[in-house]
């Protein structure tokens, strides 16, 4: 009969440890996946951000340099795309919207070269910095969920969390990156 004790509480010990387990690697996984999202969150506020700044500073350049409409046109509908790109979940998309907005961003600076006054206003001066600011937050955002995305897909990946991945809900994460021809900064000059 005490054999037969032991024997119930020994398997009883390894199905609560086992259990305890599960719900560790469950939870562990779960807070993983929880950091990414938070991280793309990091990088959708900035891109908003980004996005908020356009209309200051195509208003400060359209009183300078009325003529260029073509670049003016070519910044509004990259904002669009940007504010749509960031309310959705695809992170392609996210950084193809980004690539073009940089791109647009960099003929509108360079139309303000030819405009003198135009770079001594102190509202396109302001619009600068802040833009420059942006643009660091959003590099920062951009590495700390690229960091967040390699630990979630490490958990995924390896044993003996992988067997939990699926119970938890969790999947890998596409990293965000550049798109093809847009691994390197636009040139701009002030």
């Amino acid at each position: 009969m005490t054999i037969a004790l032991i024997i119930i509480a020994v398997v009883l010990g390894l199905v609560v440890l086992l259990a305890l387990f599960g719900i560790l690697g469950f939870n562990k996984l779960r807070k993983a996946d929880i950091l990414c999202e938070e991280a793309m969150g990091g990088i959708d506020v900035q891109l908003t951000r980004r996005a908020d700044l356009i209309p200051n500073l195509v208003n400060t350049v359209k009183g300078y340099a009325s003529h260029e409409a073509g670049v003016l046109e070519a910044v509004t509908a990259a904002r669009a795309g940007l504010q749509q790109a960031a309310q959705g979940d695809d992170v392609g998309a996210k950084a193809a919207a980004e690539a073009q907005m940089s791109g647009a961003l960099g003929r509108l600076f360079a139309v303000a070269e030819n405009y003198p006054q135009l770079q001594a206003a102190p509202n396109f001066m302001s619009l600068q910095t802040e833009l420059a600011e942006t643009e660091n937050k959003l590099s920062f955002a951009r590495q700390y969920y690229n960091d967040a995305v390699s630990r979630l897909n490490q958990l995924v990946k390896t044993l003996p969390w992988m067997f939990f991945a699926p119970m938890a809900g969790v999947r890998s994460r596409d990293f965000y990156q550049a798109p093809a021809g847009n691994t390197q900064a636009p040139t701009v000059q002030f």
